[in-house]
């Protein structure tokens, strides 16, 4: 996984993966969520991946926006 924004983790994103139609989220607790197009919507798992790359935002938006939408907790 990558790590999320800048190490300093007040957000509650630490690291995520980008795979082909897909997003895995790591939180602060440990525990990895993933968010398909299928669950969350094409146009919300764009942001998503936009929001990990830029490193600001990704946690926000998932409270907001796709909330326990995930595909699956991974860990």
């Amino acid at each position: 996984m990558e790590p999320y924004g800048n190490g300093d983790h007040g957000s509650g994103v630490v690291a995520f993966q980008i795979g082909r139609s897909h997003i895995d989220v790591r939180f602060r607790n440990g525990s990895v969520y993933r968010y398909t197009a299928a669950s969350v919507g094409q146009g919300n798992l764009d942001r998503m991946v936009a929001l990990a790359r830029a490193g600001q935002g990704l946690s926000g938006f998932i409270s907001r926006t796709v909330s326990d939408r995930f595909a699956a907790r991974l860990e």
